[in-house]
């Protein structure tokens, strides 16, 4: 859509309000979409991962190469390579260039999820069912699986139990394990929420875990950073929603980080549990996906911490919502159809932009011809009327003037491929 025909009014709105597509291809699990926006990849229940292009909703790539239903999906800051973990144990690297699998790397334990370093597609951390979180390297040509701890620091001041041993103490924190673990926006460091409601920091490059935060008693399910990186949100089983502000991560130790809660976000009355978190592209607001019986979205702003929308879903259970980067536009994928629901604002387009003595009428208006509307001007006459009005100052047709609303880096873009037997490339594994 031209943007010059939207009217700008309608461009400030910063939430969505109604429902106004629907994409079904299998039944999807998982959604997120790329840097840019513009590519939304889906995850369904067979294995399979179909990336749609979100100028024309229709299918970029059709990747086959799990057996189980995908997990998690994570992009590359170019959007050329896509991660996609599955319940089959197993994390694939795609590149969409021509949809053929990068690299295949297996694990011993089920993935809770996994995530690619910000700058570099070649290193991933994974989150385990039953092993430690791992951070895979495989930049050298060779795969490095480097296990990391979940088991979180002690202070210093922190007050312990005289009878209780050193050995007793250890055996109780190792009863957790980590459940989510995401990069932050430069990726110096990883934060991983362990199964007490511990919020351990790694560093990237020692693997060593450099602070740890006691944010609740019960598990931590989702860390979602905003686009800029300045504030973080902690979903919890305790039906709690908390926001943070992101310290200062590269000039202040990490002893001296001050992780304080800005707002919590919950239903107090029904008492809701939260399926899935995001940030919206601007981060002054937060949505959820309630769970089982509520079909709702909420929406509330960060500023003051209060509900400004309730997005009311279809009859089914959302399970995976993600709002599109540099777009008013949120999309949702149901539990039961696995039907994906795309939510944006209509704008009414302004075609005065284009033809200032456009106006609309209500209705028929009776035409007054002007006398000379439709004389016929010899080739001549017209020609050099046209060359007269013409300035003589150079045109540049080489600057790309960028337009209000569009992205300002540039990024992959996924080819064509018109073979259909090419664009479900399904090669062999490679460890």
């Amino acid at each position: 859509m031209n943007l010059l025909l939207l009217d700008p009014f309608a461009l400030s709105q910063e939430y969505p309000e109604n429902l106004t597509h629907t994409l079904n291809y299998g039944h999807s699990t998982c959604i997120k979409f790329n840097r840019k926006g513009d590519y939304l990849a889906s995850g369904l229940i067979d294995g399979t991962v179909i990336v749609f292009d979100f100028e024309t909703y229709g299918i970029a790539r059709v990747l086959r190469g799990h057996t189980r239903p995908v997990q998690s999906l994570s992009w590359s800051r170019d959007g050329r390579y896509l991660l996609s973990s599955s319940r089959d144990w197993k994390c694939i690297l795609w590149d969409l260039k021509d949809g053929s699998r990068e690299k295949t790397v297996r694990f011993e334990s089920a993935i809770w999820g996994a995530e690619l370093h910000p700058f570099n597609h070649q290193v991933f951390i994974a989150a385990l069912l039953d092993d430690a979180p791992t951070l895979v390297d495989f930049s050298d040509g060779t795969t490095r699986k480097h296990l990391l701890s979940s088991t979180p620091l002690q202070k210093d001041d922190e007050d312990e139990d005289e009878d209780e041993d050193d050995d007793g103490r250890e055996r109780k924190q190792d009863k957790q394990s980590t459940l989510v673990a995401t990069f932050t926006r430069s990726g110096q460091y990883i934060f991983a929420g362990t199964s007490k409601g511990w919020l351990n920091v790694i560093d990237s490059e020692t693997l060593q875990t450099v602070r740890s935060e006691k944010l609740t008693t019960s598990n931590i399910k989702h860390i979602c950073f905003s686009i800029s990186g300045k504030q973080f949100l902690v979903n919890s089983s305790d039906r709690t929603i908390r926001l943070y502000n992101t310290p200062d991560l590269t000039y202040v130790d990490p002893v001296d980080w001050d992780i304080d809660i800005v707002h919590r976000f919950q239903d107090v009355v029904n008492r809701l549990q939260w399926n899935s978190v995001a940030f919206s592209s601007n981060g002054d607001y937060v949505m959820a996906s309630t769970y089982q019986d509520a079909h709702d979205i909420y929406i509330w702003e960060t500023t003051v911490g209060s509900l400004v929308k309730i997005i009311e879903a279809p009859r089914e259970e959302i399970v995976d919502v993600q709002w599109d980067p540099n777009r008013t536009l949120v999309a949702a994928t149901g539990l039961d159809n696995g039907t994906i629901y795309v939510w944006a604002t209509t704008t009414p387009q302004r075609w005065s932009a284009l033809a200032p003595d456009f106006v609309e009428v209500e209705e028929n208006v009776e035409y007054e011809e002007r006398e000379d509307e439709f004389d016929i001007i010899p080739d001549e006459i017209a020609n050099k009327r046209k060359l007269d009005q013409e300035d003589d100052g150079e045109v540049d047709v080489v600057t790309i003037e960028r337009v209000r609303g569009e992205f300002s880096e540039e990024s992959f873009v996924i080819p064509v491929i018109l073979d259909e037997e090419e664009e479900t490339f399904d090669s062999s594994d490679s460890d």
